[in-house]
């Protein structure tokens, strides 16, 4: 147990026994106040998360004050300025939102995590460099490698369009009209936001359609890979460690961004420089203690907090068991050729990890929603609501039939659920080829298309590059085997009238053997392999991509879906969308004194709290850090996911922590009360006096649940220490040169690492 909470503990024992002596001279008025009093003074001393993802724009006038007494140095400026530079340009987006990075030199540099630069290290491996494998640090800027895609974007400015916007729209409105009217004035508010301007503009709704905000960015593609460890050290733990605390995990990676000399955005080129952000982080070596004051900012995907028990128990009946299902087949069908093959498993590398991250998340969600009560809570807060919208004839009009309106759309939806979940799982995100040609087979209106015969060139001049990006992590027989697999669960699962007619048609052609039929299949498409593929390219035939089995089979699928339910799902989700804006803003209404914090959407979002440990269950108690030690205890070198680099052992065995220990022991993960999600993966967590003390990548198995209701006791924010991260690059991948560009500082002072 800490020393803090001992010290609560005594000075609540003190405060008990003076309440005891009091009590028995006081009237049983007293006696009830003063039991509550010591009540009260009990449960203050339990640790307690900090919920809440805010809008940087806002932190000035809800929660800056909080932040100082939570030990924030920073004034509200020196964290969100559009005139100064400030904490806000070092945050970056990466690839709209996939993940965070931050900037952590004066040349570009960024750090995010191992799994948000993992495509990147995949895509630039091969057998005979195989950079997952062994790890990569560029030891010169020539060195350092192309992304593959990977985009950078900085936040300029946030702009409040509420007014703006609602002055636009009106209840008599219906949800087509209403949403019809908001992509208008997005179009409009967004060009008048960059015109003139190299900038990207994005306007997104907030609080369900009650309030909205104007987001402008600065975004850069040419992002090139610096450094990653070893996939030993950037998944050790793999998917068993996955949402677990406690974590020794290296989850980091590092970016650099170019731009042309005018240190603007360019399209990569070898004549690009390293860009130089308006302010970069500087580190702090001083470490992560408990009751610090942590702070996170990053662009944190996706929560549902105020979704009702409605939506939470249709998820726990059928979304969520759906996708664990189909998640785990297809993970366990890549896994055997991925064991069998170096070459395959560096191809699916990355869509194995992506597959098995949201795996293991939905397992959890469904666990924790059903062990910490989640239903009944938001059932005990949508009861209150209905009371209080029921004391007034004027909130009974506006929002009495928001909850029964909500309640109808789910019970509608749980009809077509299910087949949405897999079509979505078994079928887009399935076998890779089908999709794949669903896409390139809108070639064929561009080949009707007689009026403009330049136009099929252009068009597939285009498409050549998205086919080489596509062969180049692709094997046949693995993809055949998916697409056996997901037709066969797709058949026996779904109810055969909300299926497309090509799958009974070829179940009788085939006697139910599906992975007969995909055999077939990829004999016979033109999308099989790079050869075939490019072979069509070169002699382009609408009749052939009209007949092709791949075609053919998107095509049925996604045609059933577009004329059997997306209508009647658009019509259902409209109610929910209105239910749900009524809901929203008669919650705000009711609690008038509470700063409420709007759903994450990818934008960028400051969440603060404390480094602190917890206790998730009875008899357990978790620590706020780890150390190299606790890599060694669950060393196992007959299991992929914990085998230690010899090189790291090593280290261990020697005590070389260099500048990046403490007391002897190298700190290697740290947990805080930090509100995260999905997205914030890569963001930088920073201490009282805006310098980065670690890089979050996980939240906690306990709470799960967490994206639907915030559990403020066991919440917590997993993250790399920073020392750990130093020491990685420096001792480990003896790159030492790239942490001589970092603004390194102890107790105040900057310090210089020691080779």
């Amino acid at each position: 147990m800490s020393l803090n909470n001992l010290c609560g503990l005594f000075l609540a024992l003190i405060w008990t026994l003076f309440a005891v002596e009091f009590i028995q001279n006081q009237s049983m008025f007293k006696r009830i106040l003063v039991i509550g009093l010591v009540i009260t003074g009990l449960l203050s001393q339990q640790t307690k998360a900090d919920e809440g993802m805010w809008l940087p724009l806002l932190v000035k006038r809800l929660n800056h004050a909080d932040m100082k007494k939570m030990g924030c140095k920073l004034s509200a400026e020196e964290i969100y300025s559009v005139n100064k530079s400030s904490l806000k340009d070092a945050v970056v987006m990466l690839s709209g939102g996939s993940c965070t990075a931050e900037a952590i030199s004066s040349e570009g540099l960024l750090l995010t995590n191992h799994h948000c630069g993992y495509e990147a290290i995949q895509s630039n491996s091969t057998v005979e460099h195989d950079y997952l494998t062994d790890g990569f640090y560029a030891k010169t800027r020539a060195e350092e490698l192309p992304t593959g895609g990977i985009t950078a974007s900085f936040l300029i400015r946030i702009e409040d369009m509420t007014s703006r916007v609602l002055a636009e729209l009106n209840d008599s409105m219906s949800e087509t009209e209403r949403n019809a009217k908001v992509r208008q004035l997005s179009k409009t508010i967004e060009s008048e936001a960059i015109e003139g301007t190299h900038y990207d503009a994005a306007l997104r709704s907030f609080f369900e359609g009650n309030e909205y905000y104007l987001f402008v960015y600065e975004t850069f593609t040419d992002v090139r890979l610096v450094g990653a460890p070893p996939e030993s050290v950037g998944k050790y733990g793999g998917d068993t460690d996955n949402w677990m605390w406690p974590r020794h995990t290296g989850d980091f990676s590092m970016l650099r961004v170019y731009a042309g000399p005018d240190n603007k955005p360019a399209e990569y080129s070898p004549d690009n420089v390293p860009f130089k952000p308006r302010h970069f982080f500087p580190i702090s070596l001083d470490g992560a203690k408990e009751d610090d004051f942590s702070m996170v900012m990053g662009y944190p995907g996706r929560t549902d907090r105020y979704l009702t028990s409605h939506g939470i128990q249709m998820a726990l009946d059928i979304s969520n068991p759906a996708v664990v299902k189909v998640r785990d087949k297809k993970l366990k069908l890549m896994k055997e050729d991925m064991d069998a093959s170096t070459d395959i498993r560096i191809k699916y590398a990355a869509t194995y990890a992506q597959t098995a991250n949201y795996w293991k998340y939905f397992i959890g969600q469904s666990e924790q929603l059903k062990n910490n009560g989640v239903v009944a809570k938001k059932q005990e807060l949508e009861k209150k609501f209905q009371s209080w919208a029921g004391q007034d004839p004027q909130r009974q009009a506006k929002y009495g039939s928001a909850l029964s309106e909500i309640d109808q759309a789910y019970r509608d939806l749980r009809d077509v659920t299910l087949n949405r979940t897999y079509l979505n799982e078994a079928v887009i995100r399935g076998a890779a080829v089908p999709f794949f040609a669903y896409q390139i087979g809108q070639l064929q209106a561009v080949m009707a298309d007689s009026t403009n015969p330049g136009a099929l060139a252009e068009a597939i001049a285009e498409v050549r590059p998205e086919g080489d990006m596509f062969y180049k992590d692709y094997n046949m027989p693995t993809d055949r085997k998916l697409l056996g697999a997901m037709l066969k669960m797709y058949y026996e699962d779904i109810p055969k009238d909300q299926q497309p007619e090509i799958l009974d048609s070829l179940y009788k052609a085939y006697n139910g053997d599906f992975a007969a039929y995909a055999k077939d299949l990829y004999e016979k498409t033109v999308f099989s392999s790079a050869a075939k593929f490019n072979a069509f390219l070169d002699a382009p035939d609408a009749a052939v991509l009209e007949k092709d089995p791949a075609v053919m089979l998107s095509n049925a699928f996604l045609t059933n879906y577009l004329t059997k339910f997306r209508p009647a799902i658009g019509e259902i989700q409209a109610r929910l969308d209105k239910g749900n804006r009524a809901f929203v803003a008669g919650l705000r209404e009711m609690m008038p004194d509470k700063n409420f914090y709007p759903n994450a959407n990818s934008t960028m979002r400051l969440t603060y709290g404390k480094v602190e440990e917890y206790e998730p269950r009875d008899a357990v108690e978790y620590e706020e850090y780890t150390t190299l030690k606790g890599v060694m205890e669950k060393e196992d070198p007959t299991n992929p996911e914990f085998v230690v680099p010899a090189g790291l052992k090593e280290l261990y065995k020697k005590g070389d922590y260099g500048i990046y220990g403490q007391d002897g022991e190298l700190h290697t993960c740290f947990i805080s009360t930090n509100d995260i999600t999905g997205g914030n993966s890569g963001s930088p967590v920073i201490d009282g006096k805006g310098q980065l003390i670690g890089c979050a990548f996980d939240g906690n198995w306990e709470a799960m649940s967490g994206d639907i209701f915030f559990e403020d006791k066991i919440q917590r924010t997993i993250s790399v220490d920073i020392r750990y991260i130093l020491f990685l690059i420096d001792k480990l991948g003896d790159a030492g040169h790239i942490v001589d560009e970092m603004k390194l500082v102890r107790k105040g002072k900057e310090v210089k690492r020691k080779g």
